[in-house]
């Protein structure tokens, strides 16, 4: 068989998968279906549907789709084993059930992005960030019953530098994973395919680390923590969803309550200092510069976004904000 007698399947969501899909499609793949997340309300009432990066990309391109609220629904499984699959392609989708991932005869893979078993679960680029790994990577692996533990087909590595943000992570990640998907399925046609179980690669693995969802409370700073852990949080969570803090200001003559305001931070650089101020502490020459106080050294922040605000370079947040008597926790 040839790749373009090869009838795929492919389920994804995110701009993260659309490459996936694009490398697909313009190498000439046999793509027969998309599945993808229902379309979304929008605006204030929710009165606009917003289809997903993926089908936006699958409707320009001609290919159908399909948008089950419930991946067991029977009409939804009926329409799928219509669609006569040889293989199905998973890139940033939902758990899939057995009747699904099961059903065409050469198995269901899926492309995460990490290095596993290391980082398992929904979130794997930016825990890499936030833990401050050197190295992360992109995984192609069948799919079985429990989640991410398939057996792994291909990996490619890809160094994090000190610098990097989840954003710049996320985007080499995407671009690599095309190629990886389109290197997997021509090896699959070729019976090129040596899985490995994943418990022969967690004894070199060290310790396994996990990559939970990311929640709003997920993504407070704790101005606790060591210098170099709070600047790898802020960068593992920048530009979305942001890690964030708030300035309380202490009350001036006219009130007698303090006043909080929510701040997320994008962007800062770590400066070595010796702090006698308590964490969270606001350091400032009230123009060009503003710093933070941590546990064993100073966080000179770059850029951020009070609520309801644009984001801003630190010059243009300090000409209209005094951080006399404030602080961030």
């Amino acid at each position: 068989m040839n790749k373009e007698d090869l009838r795929i399947v492919y389920m994804g969501t995110p701009d993260f998968a659309v490459e996936s899909l694009r490398a697909l499609v313009e190498g000439g793949y046999n793509v027969v279906g998309v599945i993808t997340m229902p379309d979304k309300p929008m605006g204030r009432h929710g009165s606009v549907l917003q289809p997903s990066p993926v089908k936006q990309y699958a409707v320009e391109h001609g290919l159908r789709v399909l948008q089950p609220e419930r991946l067991k629904d029977e009409a939804f499984v009926e329409e799928l084993r219509s669609l006569r699959a040889d293989l199905q392609i998973v890139v940033a989708f939902r758990m899939l059930p057995e009747v699904v991932w099961a059903m065409p005869p050469m198995g269901t893979f899926n492309l995460h992005a990490s290095l596993l078993p290391q980082y398992r679960g929904a979130a794997p680029i930016n825990w890499a960030v936030i833990n401050g790994e050197t190295e992360t990577g992109i995984t192609t692996f069948f799919l079985k019953h429990e989640i991410d533990t398939g057996e792994v087909i291909q990996q490619v590595r890809v160094p994090i530098s000190d610098t990097d943000n989840v954003g710049d992570v996320h985007d080499r990640l995407m671009l690599l994973g095309g190629k990886l998907v389109t290197e997997t399925v021509d090896n699959i046609l070729a019976g090129n395919v040596h899985p490995i179980d994943q418990s022969l690669l967690s004894a070199s693995a060290g310790e396994l680390k996990p990559a939970p969802k990311i929640f709003r409370e997920t993504c407070r700073i704790d101005w606790s923590q060591p210098t170099k852990r709070i600047y790898d949080f802020i960068r593992g969570l920048s530009p979305y969803p942001a890690a964030w803090t708030e300035l309380v200001t202490s009350p001036d003559s006219a009130s007698s309550a303090n006043s909080a305001l929510q701040v997320k931070i994008f962007e800062a650089e770590k400066r070595e200092a010796q702090p006698a101020q308590t964490p969270g502490s606001l350091l400032s020459d009230g123009k060009n510069y503003l710093d933070v106080v941590c546990t064993d050294g100073i966080l000179r922040i770059k850029t951020l976004q009070l609520a309801g605000k644009k984001r801003m370079a630190i010059a243009d947040f300090l000409r209209g904000n005094n951080v006399c008597n404030a602080r961030f926790c």
